[in-house]
């Protein structure tokens, strides 16, 4: 599949498999999105026009990767994706649960009122990943997921506090991918695979597995 083919919600349905109610639930999320894009810069306005594509089907691509995971947590989710596509995709599956960071409060009130109108399955947090990453309560997810936040090395300093023994992240990543693993391999020691993007050639999901601060050598002691 590549974007062209995802033209829209009968394009969306057939590259997905999902239910019609799924395509009901991102259809009132365009909806929503133009209503508020009037007002709130969401997303850039050029990139509307093939919102399904774009956005829709790139976020989307996420769940296909853990169909058995039940609890995700999405940083800096901005307008939602990947996190709230990923949740609406996952709408009918049980115990899933999708954890949105967004310190920007417009964005948590429009990821707010979307999942109120299409009964997502999420939570909205609405402050900074590092205030998350400091609370005793914070979700311990299966998977931690992040779209254009930041470089590799600092995205992997703020997605470590959530991650556990069998956390794995899925990033997707530009066509610097692997000059991004290699400087993050600097302070930290994790498994890593690329996915090819099914939306963009030149784009990756990038997981990550086994994420460790590397150890820095202990400094030699003075005679």
């Amino acid at each position: 599949m590549r974007s062209k083919a995802v033209d829209g919600p009968t394009g969306f349905a057939e590259a997905f498999k999902v239910p019609r109610e799924t395509i009901h639930r991102l259809t009132r999320y365009a909806e929503l999105l133009a209503h508020w894009q009037k007002s709130t810069n969401l997303v850039a306005p050029s990139t509307l026009p093939a919102l399904w594509s774009r956005h829709f089907a790139d976020s989307a691509q996420l769940a296909k990767l853990a169909p058995e995971a039940r609890l995700w947590l999405d940083l800096g989710s901005g307008a939602g994706f990947p996190g709230l596509v990923v949740a609406l995709v996952n709408a009918g599956t049980p115990d899933f649960h999708m954890h949105l960071v967004e310190a920007n409060r417009k964005k948590c009130a429009f990821l707010a009122e979307v999942a109120r109108e299409t009964d997502a399955r999420v939570t909205v947090h609405a402050m900074r990943i590092e205030a998350l990453a400091e609370r005793a309560d914070r979700p311990i997810p299966e998977i931690v997921s992040a779209r254009a936040l930041a470089p590799l090395p600092q995205l992997l300093e703020l997605a470590a506090p959530f991650f556990g023994t069998n956390t794995r992240g899925l990033f997707l990543k530009g066509r610097d991918a692997d000059a991004e693993i290699e400087t993050a391999r600097d302070t930290w020691t994790f498994d890593a695979r690329l996915h090819r993007s099914l939306t963009s050639a030149d784009s990756h999901i990038l997981e990550i597995a086994n994420l460790q601060r590397r150890e820095r050598p202990s400094a030699a002691r003075a005679p």
